[in-house]
């Protein structure tokens, strides 16, 4: 079912690669109901919705579209609902800004039903592919270092070396020696076995324990936030919320564009610059942001942690498929979750690892042709610096054109790149982001 062979892998590294996806993910879990908490939705509401648009998503990528990529609730696009949308001084609550989320979700579905999603993965020039398989590796290692204060905020610099002798940065930086000794001893799962050594580790040295027990069943204390479709557009028609689904649609299209681009990038999956099954692999984000609205959580994305499953060798969707029955069995190990996923330290060092190999992308980038080399450079700079996939392709997007045109390459651009450089622009000049 899964074409193993044909992918040039087996059983054991898929089911392997997808724990070890499931590990570097799993956080979302137990931060996303934080976040929202923030916008007043109930952490046990979260907790199980994040689950199900989580299963649903990556089940789809899985069945339909045989892709090692991973779908959950995507950071940054929580904090826009919570922080932006309720918390905007908008007078809205959150019941009706699930509904901005569930229609964004649906417009989202027949958006990839129709062929413009694929083709704009074909649209983007080969040297902006790269810059964004580049910059999302600097990213993903850049929150690794992040959240285990290796690297912290900085008064003047913004961003600064942290205490190397604190518990979080140690334990993260011993991890990391490990998992790279185990790689580069060509040891078969090292990244998830480096994960379980830095586990035991954490472990014996109390910085991670199980006061809360393993076990407890999950709730969905509001049932359906998200009922059906007609009183949801009513909502977004009566509030006005025209900008925040806009904006929804917008960055989601290109956070998971970006990111599967990446990940099919990293694990040789893209023939001649295209992206086989694009369109099934691009539903399960849409069909997961929709559903995962009517129980409350906000839009879902491909996940760039799916690049640390990649690295272990998934390939296909078995990978996937284990890390949504995973997510399955995580919503009744919620304390035991909770618990490791709360130690940044012990996934980080797989981030970091994987971010490093994925920015391999840069040597593929025509650097002597600044046209070509500027845009894709700014998509590999502003990822890390903005904390947002979408904001560096929005970037490069504008940039590319624009290179073009004064060159007198007009011609060379795809005339769907200019339609989506006037949309970034208008939605980084005068939208919130």
């Amino acid at each position: 079912m899964f074409k193993l062979k044909e992918n040039q892998t087996n059983t054991k590294t898929e089911l392997l690669a997808g724990i070890t996806t499931f590990f570097t993910m799993v956080y979302i879990v137990v931060v996303n109901p934080v976040i929202l908490a923030d916008a007043g939705v109930p952490f046990e509401q979260v907790f199980t919705a994040t689950i199900i648009s989580a299963v649903v998503g990556t089940l789809w990528m899985a069945l339909f579209a045989n892709y090692p990529i991973a779908i959950a609730p995507g950071m940054g696009l929580n904090a826009y609902f919570a922080y932006s949308v309720v918390g905007g001084g908008h007078n809205i609550n959150y019941e009706t800004a699930f509904a901005a989320v569930f229609i964004a979700g649906i417009i989202f579905v027949i958006l990839s039903l129709t062929p413009l999603r694929e083709k704009l993965i074909d649209a983007i020039p080969d040297n902006l592919k790269h810059g964004i398989t580049a910059g999302i590796g600097l990213f993903i290692a850049f929150i690794g270092l992040r959240l285990t204060h290796i690297i912290i905020a900085h008064p003047t610099n913004l961003v600064g070396l942290g205490d190397l002798r604190s518990p979080s940065a140690l334990l993260a930086i011993i991890g990391l020696a490990v998992t790279l000794i185990l790689m580069v001893l060509r040891i078969n799962g090292a990244l998830f076995l480096g994960m379980i050594i830095t586990g035991f580790i954490a472990f014996f040295t109390n910085q991670l324990s199980f006061d809360q027990g393993f076990v407890s069943l999950p709730t969905l204390p509001e049932g359906l936030i998200v009922g059906d479709p007609i009183t949801a557009l009513s909502d977004v028609i009566g509030h006005s919320l025209y900008a925040v689904v806009f904006s929804f649609i917008l960055v989601t299209i290109f956070d998971t564009t970006g990111t599967m681009i990446g990940v099919a990038n990293q694990a040789g999956l893209m023939k001649n610059g295209k992206f086989p099954r694009a369109r099934q692999a691009l539903l399960s984000d849409s069909v997961a942001t929709s559903i995962g609205a009517m129980f409350g959580t906000s839009p879902t994305t491909a996940f760039i942690e799916s690049t640390s499953g990649v690295a272990t060798g998934g390939r296909t969707g078995l990978t996937s498929l284990t890390v949504a029955v995973l997510f399955i069995l995580s919503a009744f190990f919620g304390p035991l979750v909770s618990a490791v996923s709360g130690i940044s330290a012990i996934t980080a060092p797989a981030l970091i690892i994987v971010g490093s190999m994925m920015m391999g992308s840069i040597a593929k980038i025509k650097w002597n042709e600044l046209d070509e080399a500027f845009p894709a450079f700014l998509v590999i700079l502003a990822m890390p610096l903005t904390s947002s996939i979408a904001t560096g392709i929005a970037l490069g997007f504008i940039s590319y054109p624009l290179l073009k045109i004064a060159k007198g390459k007009w011609r060379e651009v795809h005339p769907l790149l200019y339609v989506f450089a006037v949309l970034f622009f208008y939605q980084l000049a005068f939208l919130p982001h």
